[in-house]
């Protein structure tokens, strides 16, 4: 029990600290693709602050694992926190320690039951889009045949893809890019089906606690007409009682 208070403790404390690393990572991200015509030392600079950031997130793994008492069971139920943190040692990627970061920030954003759902959905799509644009950019601009050259066309394509719309004005032509867009395109359907799940459990939620008040007044109701019933008998006795002293 203590070692999972500490665990516990550990997470909330942490929470806010991991989230600065990743706000972090997302301009360290961006600068070297944003600005395409920065120095080594600044491209340099960035790509330790990423690698800083997944170390960071590396080592919350760890202490959590350590902490949890149960490291077998804890493994089987974050594994996909497991997969985040391994995925940026197999091939050195920045587009993998992209989703790394998304994966790892995800899933300490719904351990926080202040969080509401609405706003860790808005902040998915923010997320998404934000890191959708930069990678599909990153990987087009330079491609012969691309047609996603600066970061507007970027945005904008992450916006029609992410909404299944798809006006084909602009579309990656490499195979990373076409991965990306593949991402988006599942998120983006898996979000729409969180907002509609959550407005049809809402709509549920507010029906079941009409129902419990109707059946409350409904109980309520016959409460009373249980006790009128009972005295109008007791007053029926009572009269019939009376007839029987007079005569």
């Amino acid at each position: 029990m203590n070692e999972q208070s500490a665990q516990a403790r550990w997470e909330y404390h942490t929470q806010r600290p991991l989230l600065a690393l990743a706000v972090l990572f997302g301009v360290a991200y961006a600068v070297p693709i944003v600005d395409s015509g920065a120095s080594r030392a600044v491209a340099t600079a960035c790509a330790v602050a990423e690698w800083a950031v997944w170390a960071a997130f590396a080592a919350d793994y760890l202490v959590r694992l350590a902490l949890s008492g149960q490291r077998r069971e804890f493994v089987r139920t974050h594994w996909l926190d497991l997969c985040a943190v391994i995925l940026p040692m197999l091939q050195p990627l920045r587009l993998l320690r992209m989703v790394a970061t998304l994966i790892l920030v995800g899933r300490r954003a719904r351990m926080a039951s202040q969080i509401r759902l609405t706003t860790y959905v808005g902040g998915a799509v923010i997320g998404l889009l934000m890191f959708g644009s930069l990678a599909v950019l990153s990987v087009e601009r330079e491609s012969p045949r691309g047609n996603i050259r600066t970061l507007g066309d970027a945005v904008w394509w992450s916006f029609t893809t992410m909404t299944t719309v798809g006006y084909g004005d602009h579309a990656p032509t490499t195979g990373l890019g076409r991965m990306i867009a593949v991402g988006l395109m599942l998120s983006g359907i898996a979000l729409l089906g969180v907002v509609t799940a959550n407005i049809a459990a809402w709509f549920i939620a507010r029906f079941e606690k009409d129902d419990v008040e109707e059946r409350r007044q409904t109980a309520a109701i016959e409460a009373l007409t249980e006790e009128v019933r009972a005295l109008r008998a007791e007053v029926a006795s009572l009269a019939r009682e009376r007839e029987g002293q007079r005569g």
